[in-house]
C-alpha cells in the first residue's frame, strides 16, 4: 500500500535515457521507479561513506 506521506517528485528525461532505465529495471526485474530509487539509495550510501551520515531533522526522524 502506498504511503501518503511518502514525496512524489516528477523528472523530465529524454526518450533514449528512459528506454534505457525501462531496459535495466526489467533486467533486474524492477520497476522503472524501483529502479530509480535503488539508484538513489546506493548513490546516498556511497555519498555517505565517503562524507558522513546526513542527519535527519527532528520532525523527519519522527515521520520515518
Amino acid at each position: 500500500m502506498r504511503n501518503k506521506k511518502n514525496k512524489h517528485i516528477g523528472i523530465e528525461i529524454d526518450p533514449a535515457l528512459h528506454y534505457k532505465l525501462h531496459y535495466i529495471s526489467k533486467y533486474y526485474g524492477r520497476s522503472a521507479n524501483g529502479e530509480i530509487l535503488y539508484l538513489l539509495r546506493q548513490e546516498i550510501k556511497a555519498f555517505e561513506e565517503i562524507e558522513g551520515e546526513i542527519r535527519l531533522p527532528e520532525e523527519m526522524k519522527e515521520a520515518k
